[in-house]
């Protein structure tokens, strides 16, 4: 990508957005369009077309989505599956309407199939069932990256994705009602910590394994993917009918108690670790084969206790908000 280029953030106020926003500008990438939801609404059809042609993006990363845990999952199925498909349906097809060079998708790696074999291959997409609590987001994530697909395969366009397993890090959400493990988990423990709890409640029961990667990592290696040379992108990510899309993973996994305990290491909580096992586990495991990845010439740098440590650090900086 031409420094000068004028780069679409779509999402860049949330956590994973404002992490490539970050990653852009230490690359000396000055032309950053990153409008919020207050000033570009990205279910609205019209909006984004307008947005498109008044503002001529050559690059989308396309990192907005209605994201959430088990519970908000669980809760608001609806949503997730209708908010994310008008999304990703509006920013793809204007991105191919107004001559975007390249687009960058970011799924998730709910996508794979809740039995697929493990460490999950590109190739498992679609092989069988998907994990309940997550399926509407998941659906609307495979919709995105097929989507993606068939523009390349009917348009010749450049679009692709990448499939970031569990992000954590700045800017994540520490909303008990809505968060994920990670941050569900470190909020927890910093308030048993503040009122004296003798015990930190987890919930299921604390085997299922899952392999996180700091959202700066993630940015790292989506900048890595969106600067390859068109000879690449063509043979590994834009070549039918190979998968479009890689994983992004540090491609070791952990589980969840032992999760629990580096964040009781980190915060300094010395109480009792008890699992609600009334409360689903979700899938068993889920870890990405990292290989396609690594083949680029990509590989994760922070490491799971370092960067629960940044985070938490984030964390108490920003205090009650």
């Amino acid at each position: 990508m031409d420094k000068d280029a004028r780069i679409f953030v779509a999402g860049a106020r949330g956590m994973v957005g404002s992490a490539l926003v970050k990653a852009l500008r230490s690359q000396k990438y000055q032309h950053l369009l990153t409008p919020g939801r207050e000033q570009l609404d990205l279910c609205d059809q019209r909006a984004v077309a307008d947005f498109f042609a008044e503002n001529r993006p050559d690059y989308v990363f396309l990192a907005a989505a209605r994201v959430g845990g088990i519970q908000a999952n669980s809760s608001y199925p609806a949503e997730f599956i209708f908010d994310n498909l008008q999304i990703q349906s509006n920013v793809i097809h204007q991105a191919y309407v107004h001559g975007v060079k390249r687009l960058l998708f970011l799924g998730s790696s709910c996508i794979y199939p809740k039995l697929a074999p493990q460490p999950l291959r590109e190739e498992a997409l679609l092989t069988g069932p998907l994990e309940p609590t997550n399926e509407p987001y998941a659906i609307a994530k495979i919709a995105g990256l097929k989507m993606c697909e068939a523009y390349n395969r009917q348009h010749g366009t450049s679009f692709f994705a990448v499939m970031p397993t569990n992000l954590y890090g700045p800017g994540d959400n520490f909303d008990l009602q809505s968060s994920h493990v990670l941050p569900a988990l470190l909020r927890k423990c910093h308030e048993a910590k503040i009122s004296g709890a003798k015990c930190l409640s987890v919930w299921g029961s604390g085997t299922p394994r899952r392999e996180f990667l700091h959202v700066d990592d993630m940015a790292a290696g989506c900048l890595f993917m969106m600067q390859q040379d068109d000879e690449i992108l063509a043979r590994e990510l834009l070549s039918y009918p190979n998968p479009c899309f890689v994983n992004l993973g540090i491609g070791a996994d952990v589980t969840i108690r032992e999760l629990a305990q580096v964040i009781m290491e980190v915060v300094g909580f010395e109480g009792e670790l008890v699992f609600d096992v009334s409360k689903p586990d979700g899938t068993l495991r889920k870890l990405l084969d990292i290989s396609r990845a690594t083949r680029l010439g990509w590989h994760a740098k922070i490491g799971l206790n370092e960067g629960v440590e940044l985070t938490y650090r984030w964390f108490m900086q920003r205090g009650d908000s």
